[in-house]
């Protein structure tokens, strides 16, 4: 077993180990690998000068066979446009089928051994029948696969409210779990057109820094919680400022005063 690097499959595809066989590559680099009993391409997308720290000797799911040669590329390329064809073919079939599925991209295998249709639905669909149909037509094995909101996000790219590529389609190698509570937890307003990505999902970039703000958290009082201030007074909190560490005490009558806590000393 060699060392283990991570390649995102094909173009819509996952990330996922591989044994790098002694082949030089870097970061970026377009290779041909044996995957899934026949001949993928990917891209490299770890830095091959250093041993993944994650992967473990079982975790390899195949291996690279060769840095892609110039036939590779043109081959890839004309593997895309057999896959625009055929995801109009399986729309046309799909409409005839009266199927409630949406079809989002298609793609084949490097070898073309293999043609994938990503489509997304409310529930399960039976498409038994499809897949004999397109069978049939292309004489290659059909693959069809059920994907979320958020992965159709990372598919079809785009742009997020900060004006950035979305972090899902630029660089994430997979998605984290993400939660309401996370917004909540950093004082962020729940409201869903600002917590929300363009998926309809609690922006990825939620998690970013959420252990920070938790952390920095436990030792501030907690929004609602009555408190007594430097100077004796009792009320209730009623605003916290987690990053400039000062809380807003609601005296009653009106009248709020604003308490500053020390900064953490870093040990």
């Amino acid at each position: 077993m060699g060392q283990l690097i991570q390649i995102k499959v094909g173009e819509y595809r996952s990330v996922v180990f591989f044994d790098q066989n002694d082949i030089v590559c870097k970061r970026d680099d377009i290779v041909i690998v044996e995957f899934d009993k026949g001949s993928e391409y990917g891209q490299v997308v770890s830095d091959t000068s250093r041993v993944c720290a994650t992967a473990t000797t079982n975790q390899a799911t195949g291996k690279i066979i060769r840095l892609a040669t110039e036939g590779d590329l043109r081959q890839i390329v004309n593997n895309q446009m057999k896959a625009k064809e055929a995801l109009e073919t399986c729309r046309r079939k799909v409409a005839e089928a009266k199927l409630d599925m949406q079809l989002v991209k298609s793609e084949y295998s490097f070898d073309s051994s293999k043609v994938l249709f990503f489509f997304t639905a409310e529930g399960r669909v039976d498409f038994r029948n499809l897949v004999k149909d397109l069978a049939r037509m292309f004489r290659v094995r059909i693959e069809l696969k059920q994907i979320g909101v958020r992965d159709k996000a990372k598919i079809i790219g785009g742009y997020g409210v900060c004006g950035r590529e979305l972090c899902c389609s630029s660089y994430m190698k997979s998605f984290h779990p993400l939660s309401i509570k996370m917004a909540k937890d950093q004082g962020l307003p729940l409201n869903p057109s600002r917590i929300s990505g363009v998926c309809g999902r609690v922006k990825c970039c939620m998690a970013y820094e959420f252990q920070v703000y938790r952390e920095m958290a436990k030792t501030l009082p907690k929004m609602g919680q009555k408190i007594t201030t430097p100077e004796g007074d009792k009320g209730r909190v009623a605003n916290i400022d987690i990053l400039k560490r000062t809380v807003s005490v609601d005296l009653g009558e009106g009248k709020i005063v604003r308490i500053v806590y020390a900064k953490e000393s870093a040990n």
